[in-house]
């Protein structure tokens, strides 16, 4: 999952990083309206948008009320004062999709994150199924057959990524696009040392990750 935070707030920016990331989120972070704007306009693959409403440069509405004047369906959670009834009721109105008022428990955002990042893929079940693979998203973890799969972060990542888009093509440009913060190095080289990874420890039975020779990989299930 692909998170971009625009809050100006650079203590409490700093905790949702920390939080999120180490929930196995790549996290992206800017610190006025004007940033997240561009942001939006110039990146397409985040999975959300955590949205402080007072801005500078550009009030958080104007940038939720720009993101769905293009006709974005990016998921959107506010963040906001306690006591701003007002903006609340206008960031609801304007498209977003939830909100949180400050001050708030990191525990419980992380669980409204999981719960909008399972509305943004199209289901309302915390787990994907594949053949006999499940992946649970609120608790980051992989089963096969009802047995633990031990992933990494970075495995789990892909993993997510190719179930969301199981039996389709994802090619090597996208799982680093999905996967990666600004500013991080990852190469197309570095994916094909994971998927190996991921192969060696989920390919049992009829799971099976394809590749198309310079194109990408997909997710498969291997017919009787």
């Amino acid at each position: 999952m692909r998170i971009l935070i625009a809050e100006d707030d650079q203590v409490l920016a700093d905790g949702l990083l920390r939080g999120l990331r180490a929930s196995g989120a790549a996290v992206d972070h800017v610190s006025n309206g004007s940033e997240a704007d561009t942001a939006l306009l110039t990146h397409h693959e985040f999975d959300l948008l955590i949205l402080d409403l007072g801005l500078p440069k550009m009030h958080g509405l104007e940038v939720l009320k720009k993101l769905r004047a293009r006709g974005s369906s990016l998921p959107v959670l506010i963040l906001t004062a306690a006591d701003s009834v007002e903006e609340r009721v206008k960031g609801l109105d304007y498209g977003a999709d939830d909100y949180m008022a400050k001050p708030f428990s990191l525990q419980e955002l992380e669980a409204r994150v999981r719960a909008l990042a399972r509305r943004g893929a199209g289901g309302a079940s915390s787990s994907i199924q594949h053949g006999p693979l499940v992946y649970d998203h609120a608790g980051r973890m992989a089963t096969i057959d009802g047995k633990l799969v031990e992933l990494s972060a970075r495995e789990l990542g892909l993993l997510e990524v190719l179930l969301q888009r199981a039996g389709r093509l994802v090619s090597k440009e996208q799982l680093i696009e999905r996967l990666c913060e600004w500013g991080e190095e990852v190469s197309v080289n570095a994916i094909e040392v994971y998927i190996y990874r991921l192969r060696k420890k989920i390919e049992k039975g009829p799971i099976r990750i394809a590749t198309v020779r310079g194109l990408g990989y997909c997710l498969e299930k291997i017919a009787p």
